[in-house]
Order: structure tokens, then sequence, then C-alpha cells
């Protein structure tokens, strides 16, 4: 991976994290996404010091504000090329009493899952294009449990599982369209499950979901760097090179579910979030 140079979102902290350090060992320029600027920053300088690669590098922006997200991709626009793009960030929210809505008002979870890297990646395709880039999406299994509902997408009437759930299937649609629309450019789309990993994901979950995960899941949970496996080989390895719109866990390419291959849903999906990012159409 010299010379190239890869985004990874959510990267100071757990999978986004282990993905930096395994790209940054291969001797990738790595720009690492946060929101605190202080544990960016230091968490950018310990990893120079244990990979001995200078060319790393925070760049900040809080995805609960779409406003920031912006700043963000007019910041990276600048950027000769970028060759990889990493949406690792991710939020699962609490109980349900605890839900959150973002600057925006947007429930919080569908916007730092979904909205953010769907206007994050659209805002910067002619830098993407540019590099014939690979943009790799973490989704999840628990998409497999979920259907989009268009009268509920702010997900007031559902749970912080079931919420999660439509998010991670939003992602899956999102790539499903943006594949499409970027065949013959030279970038490709791709998802990844990582596993249930021993990550701080389940952070602001509720006490009795937490013990059980600390207690009785955690010998079962796969290691952060284990997690960021696919995504690295998808951003890396030969074997994918020109292979788009697919879905992999552990390496290899699986179907996701009937409701991640609706057309229908992904067309009107990616119509909503353009209406509410306030994105330009091309």
């Amino acid at each position: 991976m010299n010379g190239k140079t890869c985004l990874v979102t959510g990267a100071t902290r757990g999978i986004g994290l282990a993905t930096a350090r395994a790209l940054a060992l291969r001797g990738a320029t790595v720009l690492l996404h946060g929101r605190d600027s202080q544990l960016g920053e230091e968490v950018t300088a310990a990893l120079v010091r244990e990979t001995g690669n200078t060319a790393l590098r925070f760049v900040r922006a809080d995805f609960m504000h779409l406003d920031e997200v912006r700043e963000l991709a007019a910041q990276l626009s600048r950027l000769p090329r970028i060759d990889v793009l990493i949406n690792n960030a991710g939020l699962m929210e609490g109980a349900r009493r605890a839900r959150r809505c973002t600057a925006e008002g947007y429930d919080a979870t569908f916007a730092v899952n979904h909205l953010a890297p769907f206007l994050l990646t659209n805002l910067l395709l002619a830098t993407l294009r540019r590099s014939a880039a690979r943009v790799v999406v973490v989704a999840s299994e628990a998409h497999r449990r979920a259907r989009l509902d268009f009268a509920d997408l702010m997900n007031a009437r559902v749970s912080f599982l079931r919420a999660y759930e439509r998010s991670k299937l939003a992602n899956l649609l999102f790539v499903r369209v943006l594949a499409r629309r970027l065949a013959g450019s030279g970038v490709t789309v791709n998802a990844a499950h990582p596993g249930l990993v021993a990550s701080e994901l389940f952070r602001s979950s509720p006490a009795p979901l937490r013990f059980v995960l600390a207690t009785v899941v955690r010998p079962f949970m796969r290691s952060n760097a284990r997690g960021a496996g696919t995504s690295v080989y998808l951003a890396t390895s030969p074997e994918v090179e020109g292979e788009t719109g697919g879905y992999f866990i552990d390496c290899h390419r699986v179907t996701p579910s009937a409701a991640a291959r609706c057309d229908e849903a992904a067309a009107r999906l990616w119509e909503e979030s353009v209406r509410l990012t306030g994105l330009t159409p091309e």
C-alpha cells in the first residue's frame, strides 16, 4: 500500500483503529477520522510510534452534525487522491428512552450509520473517481432481521436494536445503488461484516445486555484485529480487484438478505437520503 492514501472513519478505537493499524503497517498514508480531537491526536501519535509509519494524520468531524461532514469532505477534496475509503464509523444507541437526535433533528443511529457516510462518500466522488478508489462500507449480519419503514425512517417507534438493524440494511442498500452508479468508473464499492467483535460499539447499550456480552458471550467474540480483517482485505487484496457491489464475510462474498437486494427500496432510500442530507443530485 505504499503511495496509497486511505481514509478510515471511526478510527480512534475498536475496529476502526485496528483497520488503520493494519493499513499503516502496509505502508499506506492513513487518515484517521474521529470526533474527539484530543483522543484522535493521541491515538495517531501512538500509532506512528507503534508502526514507524509517519504518514498518518488525524481528521476530525462529528457525524452527529452533517455540516461537519461537509466541512470534512471539503477539506479532503483538496487531496490529490484517496485510494481507499472505509466507512467504518458506527453507533448503537442505548435503550429507547435514551434515544438521541442529531443537530438536524434526525435519529442518531440512522444519521451516523447511514446518512453521514452517504453524504461523505458522495461529496468525495470526484476524488474517488480520480483515484479509481475502493470504497468499503462496514455493514452487519444484523441487517437480516430488518425491513425499512419509510414512514418511520427516524426510528421513533422501534427499539434501539431494531434501529441499528435498519441502519445496517441501509448500508447494504447504499452499496447496491452506489456500485451501479459507479460502474465503469474504476471505483469499486463493497460491504463487509466484521463479526461479533469485542469493540466499544455496545458501550451505550442497556446494562443487562452489556453484562451478558461481557460474561456469557465475550469468550466467543472476535478481537478488533480479526473484525477488521475483511475490511482490510477489501481495501488491499488483488483478489477483489474490480469486484463491486458485493457483501463479504470472512473475506468471502455472500448473498445478503432479500430486503438488501430490493431495488425499489434501494432507489427510494437513495432519494430520501439525498433529500435529508441536502445533497445536490448528480
